[in-house]
């Protein structure tokens, strides 16, 4: 749970799967830049040994804890690539999810994608936004459909970048007692933009369409949001352990409660045809993209 909400872990940077009926542990994917690429390990490399121990019984938890014990600085991977079987030497290291992926468009717009809020994001999102810039940015789109959420402080970081100096979001306990997150006076980008959003768009995603929405600095498109509008607080226990308990509302920087209601969109739009993928340049099937990228460019015509 804790790498979940850092972006961040120790390890190989590689993905596995395990077959439920053969026991196969097979590489999925390896991410870019990390020691699993840079050692050569490809997507269909299938598992067979970890440091001389065979590990074709084990089960996926067992081996990737052996990949990522505590104290390891490498690990050797015997694999079996089609017919052939290999030793593999991998750098153990700090391994960092990309939560952010940029595109430029025609006309002069950026399209940014945020899969979620974590602590590394909003690094992530400024270099994001630098690459746009430098290829001549002039309108831009965000994209948070499919994005859970993650954390408070780091989506507020964020929206910081966009909005102008205000309230973002405030919270309330069970007792009325309130805390609020705030925008300074600096705004970073204030350029034509929309905020895509959809039904798989959560909590802390809702956080940032909400103050777009309430402060009216960009166009939400595409289909009514979750609806998680509730706080976690974690506490960890003396074993280890930790217990994670709803402690707080949350609510809009004009007071408004999505709990379970959701933000809708400025303009809606049902998703007909493929995402967007910006590993696929071609955005014409995208049709809530397509949407958002004619009403920048109806706002720059204006």
């Amino acid at each position: 749970f804790e790498e979940e909400t850092t972006g961040a872990y120790t390890g190989i940077g590689a993905v596995f799967q395990q077959d439920p009926k053969t026991k196969e542990i097979q590489v999925v994917t390896c991410y870019e830049g990390t020691a699993a690429e840079e050692a050569g390990l490809q997507a269909g490399d299938v598992i067979c040994s970890v440091d001389g121990e065979d590990v074709r019984d084990m089960e996926l938890d067992e081996v990737v804890g052996k990949i990522r014990a505590d104290g390891l600085s490498s690990v050797n991977l015997g694999i079996r690539r089609g017919e052939e079987e290999m030793d593999i030497a991998v750098e153990v290291r700090r391994v960092e999810i990309n939560t952010t992926d940029e595109q430029m468009l025609e006309d002069q717009i950026g399209y940014l994608r945020i899969s979620e809020f974590d602590d590394v994001t909003t690094d992530q999102v400024k270099r994001s936004m630098e690459e746009l810039e430098d290829q001549g940015m002039e309108k831009l789109v965000i994209d948070l459909r499919g994005n859970p959420g993650g954390v408070l402080e780091v989506v507020c970081d964020v929206a910081d970048l966009f909005l102008p100096e205000g309230l973002i979001v405030y919270m309330e306990d069970k007792n009325g007692e309130r805390e609020e997150f705030s925008s300074d006076a600096v705004r970073e980008y204030d350029i034509p933009l929309a905020v895509l959003i959809d039904g798989d768009s959560a909590s802390a995603s809702e956080v940032f369409a909400g103050a777009v929405k309430d402060y009216a600095v960009g166009t939400l498109v595409g289909t009514t949001t979750f609806g998680k509008g509730i706080v976690q607080s974690v506490f960890d226990l003396s074993d280890g352990t930790a217990v994670k308990l709803t402690t707080a509302k949350y609510f809009t920087p004009k007071g408004n409660d999505i709990h379970e209601k959701g933000i809708e969109p400025d303009v809606e739009v049902e998703q007909t045809g493929r995402m967007f993928d910006p590993a696929d340049p071609n955005a014409e099937e995208d049709s809530q993209l397509q949407e958002a990228l004619r009403i920048l460019r109806a706002e720059a015509d204006m």
